[in-house]
């Protein structure tokens, strides 16, 4: 499982053809990629990973302060792509992606182990496999990788 995070001071998504938006304000703007073969373990891992992230600047300006410490939001988006091999050729393969049927539960438990750890307000999604439209202020720029022991 891979996710990059981005620090924003608002991120926001809409997905026009389901009539859906959702908007965070200062926190973090998640974009998760699910491998084949990932597991709870990996869900588990990432996500807590993400919670307790210090890339909030603290009164020194220094970056040592998480999400949750900042009482943040979270805006989580699937996205397959973080696994697109590039090594061969100009077209890039996904084959390292999981497929739906084992993504959807994954991303799910992602969502709920992010609710559980800030609380159920503090966390915005996307929907899974829907074409989105995603838009950030990305402050800093702060954008790290977290990746689970699985890759």
């Amino acid at each position: 499982m891979k996710a990059v995070v981005q620090r924003v001071s608002q991120a926001s998504v809409k997905i026009p053809s389901e009539n859906y938006s959702a908007k965070i304000e200062k926190g973090l703007l998640i974009l998760l990629g699910i491998k084949t073969g990932d597991t709870e373990n990996d869900v588990n891992f990432v996500a807590d990973k993400c919670c307790n992230l210090r890339i909030f600047e603290d009164e020194n300006n220094k970056m040592n302060i998480s999400v949750h410490e900042i009482n943040g939001e979270v805006l989580i988006i699937s996205q397959f792509t973080l696994y697109g091999e590039t090594a061969k050729g100009n077209r890039p393969s996904f084959i390292e992606a999981a497929k739906p049927e084992e993504a959807i539960p994954l991303y799910n438990k992602f969502i709920g182990r992010m609710k559980i750890n800030l609380g159920q307000e503090k966390i915005k999604c996307g929907i899974f496999g829907a074409i989105m439209d995603v838009s950030l202020i990305n402050t800093g720029p702060v954008t790290v990788q977290v990746e689970s022991k699985n890759n």
